[in-house]
């Protein structure tokens, strides 16, 4: 009683309204030693902590993710989903440079969906790649020994040349994803989507072609839509999981600190693929 008095009071007034923003910055998944990716692990107590407030008009996601592993997608958005059911609190999604695949299942967490005019968004599809080194192995006089219990426990062993069943048995498995993917994107956009025959092939458009197929609810900056949303005096909290003090990030293996002649391989194969992520569109 007393607090909302003090509010009513003309020198003070009532409280902005608050939105909360998680930052969804990244390839999701865990990728290296640093374990850079976005995982439920790493985000769950953000995402708790973005819907706590009892204040909160809304919580907004920033986006700016090529994609990666989708359970990791999967698991945050149930995660975000979840929350916001049980506080009723509306989500909404801005997209940043790259929404795409996994980061665009991350998207479609929220009710609304915004891009700006030159992000990227879509890429509805699955991908899988490795490489063949068998012929390498044959040049340099290396012969392969691998043993097993299972027939097919060898699948796709990348220093054995490619056998025409593995793929096949690897085309069914990225076939039943895709669905899965495809059937994600309509439970969530609904009647919004203009479905052509591109939609689901896996390409990408910008922020503009994607509010003309429905994958997104229109072009706005965060920043801009929550003041016209909210007003001009609306209060913006950012959470981000990369907070916390130096010697944190130390202690929980965070890369604050690097050593130039220290050189791990899986830390370089785990660049190179989130490398790989960004340069499919352009980053």
């Amino acid at each position: 009683m007393l607090k909302e008095f003090w509010r009513a009071l003309p020198f003070i007034g009532a409280d902005a309204p608050l939105v909360t923003v998680i930052e969804l910055y990244g390839v999701i998944g865990e990728v290296g030693a640093g374990r850079k990716g976005l995982t439920l692990k790493k985000l769950e107590k953000s995402i708790e902590s973005a819907f706590k407030p009892s204040s909160v008009k809304a919580v907004a996601l920033a986006i700016n993710s090529p994609g990666g592993s989708p359970v990791q997608s999967r698991l945050l958005l149930n995660a975000i989903r979840r929350a916001a059911k049980d506080k009723g609190i509306p989500v909404l999604a801005f997209i940043e440079d790259v929404g795409a695949s996994g980061g665009y299942i991350l998207a479609i967490a929220a009710d609304e969906i915004y891009a700006d005019e030159s992000s990227i968004v879509g890429s509805i599809g699955v991908i899988s790649g490795g490489f063949g080194f068998h012929q390498a192995l044959e040049k340099i006089g290396v012969e392969r020994r691998i043993y097993t219990a299972g027939e097919n426990k060898s699948t796709l062993d990348p220093f054995r040349p490619e056998d025409p069943e593995d793929v096949a048995r690897l085309e069914i498995m990225l076939a039943d994803l895709h669905q899965q993917f495809i059937a994600l994107v309509k439970e969530r956009r609904g009647d919004k989507l203009v479905e052509d025959g591109e939609l689901f092939s896996g390409r990408f458009w910008t922020g503009s072609t994607a509010a003309e197929k429905g994958l997104v609810d229109g072009t706005a900056q965060l920043g801009d839509f929550l003041r016209d949303r909210f007003g001009k005096d609306v209060k913006v909290k950012r959470i981000s999981a990369e907070s916390g003090s130096l010697l944190k990030k130390l202690l929980s293996g965070g890369e604050a600190i690097s050593a130039p002649s220290l050189i791990d391989a899986d830390d370089m194969l785990a660049a190179g693929e989130r490398r790989a992520h960004w340069a499919r569109f352009g980053f």
